[in-house]
């Protein structure tokens, strides 16, 4: 997988729809459902970005994201209920791994909608853009000691915990332990066949 693929594919953001999401760019109008979540530290406890102060930093943020859009270096969907078209959170690759053909998601949802399943099926629509439209071999997440609820998405979308790498990221001023869960292109056709009526 070449970068210069990567950075063309995501420069025109192509959306992605699920039975109950749209997955698109995120967009300056997005500010306040992005600030609604964004501003809670319960929401950002297990993240390495600090509660958003006010509403001015959401819309300085979104107007970063824009730039990045434009040089197909920003990776991240805007998770939108197709219903209202309230943005909920976001759910996208991190980073790329390109001469080993791999990459890392990651996905933030607003606590007033967990428990429906609407991470889980966000996470499914990207990790079959990744390995039908990318043709990715690996794709992996990684969470921090003690979230739970991430690792559980991740188990839900079938992949499988690898383990704990113990206290190897500096995050907000305390050492945390990493956990790392993969999915692997095999096991994605594999788990892709089965849900395919007969």
């Amino acid at each position: 997988m070449k970068k210069e693929l990567i950075c063309r594919i995501f420069s025109h953001m192509p959306e992605l729809q699920t039975e109950r999401l749209l997955l698109r760019r995120m967009r300056l109008g997005d500010a306040e459902d992005m600030y609604e979540y964004a501003r809670q530290t319960e929401v950002t406890r297990y993240l390495l970005w600090s509660p958003h102060p006010d509403i001015s930093h959401t819309r300085d943020y979104l107007r970063y994201i824009a730039s990045r859009y434009a040089t197909g270096s920003f990776y991240d969907w805007a998770m939108v209920l197709k219903k209202s078209g309230k943005m909920i959170g976001t759910c996208g690759f991190t980073a790329f791994d390109c001469p080993h053909d791999s990459a890392e998601i990651g996905y933030v949802l607003n606590p007033a909608w967990r428990g429906m399943g609407l991470a889980p099926e966000a996470v499914q629509a990207v990790l079959a853009f990744g390995f039908d439209r990318l043709l990715l071999h690996r794709i992996e997440a990684r969470f921090m000691e003690g979230n739970a609820a991430s690792l559980r998405v991740m188990e839900k979308v079938g992949m499988h915990f690898e383990g704990y790498q113990r206290e190897s990221m500096l995050v907000k001023g305390s050492y945390r332990t990493i956990g790392c869960c993969s999915l692997l292109s095999s096991e994605y056709k594999r788990i892709k066949a089965e849900k395919m009526p007969e």
